[in-house]
């Protein structure tokens, strides 16, 4: 990977984002919630004059630098590694906003709705722009339960949901097995929501860094770990890394993934952003067998264009630590087996892990931070960064051109008040 942008080429505006019906109605919803339609404010320096620093490659920061680079912004990417080498390139790529958020519409659910009605023109343009295919599926998905109160709580589900989408079901056995012939016959029903989707997640990153060249922006891989983070005064901020030098810029976006809390050795910013291992096995020549992303309580599948069942994910607390564990991935086989009887005897093909980037309550950190303007966040996407990669690059892109988040700044680091407080901030 080459530090030098391959030509500089002009962006093109945004795309506007087509709404269907039912994500017409969502937005409507969001906009009587107050979470829509930011006002503008004043920013120091116009797009063209103002130069962007994104520290970290994996998907939040190719699309956030994307984005950027569109509205105008002079935009680098420092990328500690190779770009989506971690939990961007082991992702599963699942879109599933329902399933990801059983409990109610709030503003979470609200940003991963909003995000995946961007989701078909994102990739449409993406594609047209670079001829790389992301391997969008719209497959539907379906939460299966196997206990009674599983089933019962699918039906609570139904209730709320359905006013945020068409085709909700909640499927019997028989309806079920006939959708899905290879489930187990424990099954006893479930919830199925047409709208849900996949994508190849590695070649959505390939697409986005290719779109980023395309865009003019510069890409540093292998810069190594930031060794310096300061205020210039009247400057923005320089950045130190240990592989490739030095960098100043107007705005620094943190990107970083489950690495975003360095910035708390250099600046008054406490970032509360910690990794969760999460470890996925995959099985070749099995994905044609299942026709729908599958959710149960203890596992996922999702089958491949390539062929493969990916099956995760088990999760753990282990530090930076990146190796795949025979507890971890037997889980997971365990539960393959008992779901889709074919795979009883079947052992993974493969198995890796990624590291995603957790907050204390789940939800990501986007937003400017108060007492240091010229430092924004984007990260602690947990297990919704694929997901949600086109609504954060757009909340990006108006922050960094002077609008408010509009989300009542939901997510922004303030809501951690009494961490904030302490640092002489609140």
């Amino acid at each position: 990977m080459s530090g030098a942008p391959e030509g500089n080429v002009e962006a093109k505006p945004a795309t506007k984002v087509a709404m269907s019906a039912q994500s017409a109605g969502l937005v409507e919803s969001a906009r009587a919630a107050g979470f829509v339609e930011p006002a503008r404010s004043a920013f120091a320096k116009s797009a063209q004059s103002a130069e962007v620093l994104i520290l970290g490659g994996g998907i939040i920061g190719l699309s956030s630098a994307w984005e950027a680079a569109k509205r105008g912004f002079r935009v680098t990417v420092l990328e500690a590694e190779e770009f989506g080498g971690q939990a961007s390139g082991a992702a599963a790529g699942m879109l599933a906003p329902f399933s990801e958020n059983p409990e109610s519409s709030d503003a979470f659910f609200q940003l991963c709705a909003d995000s995946h009605s961007r989701y078909e023109n994102w990739v449409r343009e993406l594609e047209e722009l670079t001829g790389h295919s992301a391997e969008l599926r719209r497959s539907g998905s379906l939460n299966v339960a196997f206990h009674e109160a599983d089933f019962l709580s699918l039906r609570a589900r139904l209730e709320w949901q359905s006013r945020y989408s068409a085709g909700f079901e909640l499927l019997g056995a028989s309806e079920l097995r006939r959708l899905e012939p290879e489930l187990s016959e424990q099954a006893l029903g479930a919830l199925y929501c047409p709208g849900e989707s996949h994508v190849f997640a590695p070649k959505l990153v390939g697409a986005l860094e290719e779109a980023c060249r395309r865009a003019g922006v510069r890409l540093v891989a292998r810069a190594g770990r930031v060794i310096g983070l300061a205020r210039v005064a009247g400057a923005g901020v320089s950045v130190r890394t240990a592989g490739a030098g030095s960098w100043q810029a107007d705005r620094v976006v943190v990107c970083a993934g489950a690495w975003s809390g360095f910035v708390r050795e250099w600046l008054p910013v406490d970032v509360p952003v910690h990794p969760i291992r999460g470890q996925i096995c995959a099985y070749d020549g099995k994905g044609g067998r299942v026709r729908h992303l599958i959710f149960t309580s203890q596992a996922y599948w999702v089958g491949k264009k390539d062929g493969s069942l990916v099956c995760g994910a088990s999760e753990d607390v282990a530090g930076f630590e990146r190796s795949v564990t025979e507890q971890g991935i037997g889980r997971l086989t365990r539960w393959s087996g008992r779901a889709l009887p074919f795979l009883g005897d079947v052992a993974p093909s493969r198995g890796w892990a990624g590291l995603r980037p957790a907050t204390l309550d789940g939800w990501p950190l986007i937003g400017s931070v108060t007492g240091v303007p010229e430092l924004m966040l984007a990260c602690g996407h947990y297990r919704n960064g694929i997901l949600l990669s086109p609504a954060t690059a757009a909340l990006v892109g108006d922050l960094l051109e002077g609008k408010c988040d509009g989300y009542g700044k939901a997510f922004g680091i303030e809501r951690f008040s009494p961490a904030w407080k302490r640092r002489g901030f609140g």
